[in-house]
């Protein structure tokens, strides 16, 4: 399956946000929990909101990001 090329920012944020927000939801889990019996519930609705949250942020941060990288890196 091959998808547009015009999709490629969305699907980057989408990655990338669904990546950091299973890492840092399972990170932070593990410190204010621990692993107790219910853990994957806790850290299931963890990931859920952080993605929520991460994803359009990403979409709307993301312009300004490369913009200043590439200042930097000129």
């Amino acid at each position: 399956m091959e998808i547009n090329k015009k999709y490629s920012t969305v699907l980057f944020s989408a990655l990338m946000s669904m990546a950091m927000s299973f890492t840092m939801s399972l990170t932070m889990a593990i410190i204010n929990v621990g692993f107790v019996r219910h853990f994957p519930r806790v850290w299931a609705f963890g990931f859920l909101i952080g993605f929520i949250v991460a994803f359009p942020t990403s979409l709307i941060v993301m312009p300004f990001v490369r913009k200043i990288v590439s200042k930097i890196t000129e």
